[in-house]
């Protein structure tokens, strides 16, 4: 089974058939909270990039929907500044990849962008949402002597559509698709109960970066 075929059925086929919970849209606003407590007790930051990630079909009708999400987002733009666009990967999934650095505008805007196809009938194709964060270095988290930055760790809180649960991934820095599963435990532990997280974790599927950057590309 190849990559492709996999990420279908974890996120897809699979999750669907087992699915412990209908998925909502809204629960995506669970992260306005949660990205306070990854700062206070991991010290992990936003890095100001989210994405949703669906499947396509070849139809008028998706694509009339497809434009009106895009449509939202160019309207809210002005008023958010939330950079968006639209892209499709090798693997045969497209995106919609937003930047902003105020993060609660951005849940808003990948919750308009799913919440407009569930509403045009296309919330089965509906795979995953995607907050990356970085962790900051002691120095910078604290205000002393030590350089600020962050340290090069990055992790993401996925949300699986088909599941309706939120899962951590944490892909281990300098090591070509190996994960942190030690930080992933952790920000399990943490966020808990406030989020609502996935407890099979054989549905923590890893969504790898085709190159350097974001799983995104």
């Amino acid at each position: 089974m190849g990559i492709f075929d996999t990420l279908r059925e974890v996120l897809g086929v699979r999750a669907e058939t087992d699915a412990a919970r209908n998925a909502d849209p809204d629960d995506l606003f669970g992260m306005t909270t949660a990205y306070v407590t990854m700062e206070a007790d991991l010290g992990y930051v936003p890095t100001g990039d989210a994405a949703l990630c669906f499947s396509g079909v070849d139809s008028s009708q998706f694509a009339d929907a497809v434009g009106e999400v895009e449509a939202i987002l160019e309207a809210g733009e002005e008023e958010t500044g939330t950079e968006f666009e639209v892209r499709g990967d090798s693997k045969g999934y497209e995106w919609v990849v937003l930047h902003d650095d105020d993060f609660e505008d951005l849940v808003t805007s990948v919750h308009f962008a799913a919440d407009t196809l569930v509403e045009h009938g296309f919330g089965s194709r509906l795979l995953a949402a995607l907050f990356a964060f970085e962790r900051e270095t002691r120095g910078s988290r604290t205000g002393g002597d030590g350089a600020a930055g962050r340290d090069g760790t990055t992790a993401y809180w996925i949300y699986s559509f088909r599941r309706g649960a939120f899962y951590p991934f944490v892909p281990e820095a300098g090591r070509e698709r190996e994960r942190d599963s030690g930080q992933e435990f952790k920000l399990q532990a943490v966020l808990d109960g406030e989020l609502e997280v996935e407890d099979d974790e054989s549905y923590w599927y890893p969504l790898w970066p085709e190159g350097s950057g974001h799983p995104w590309g």
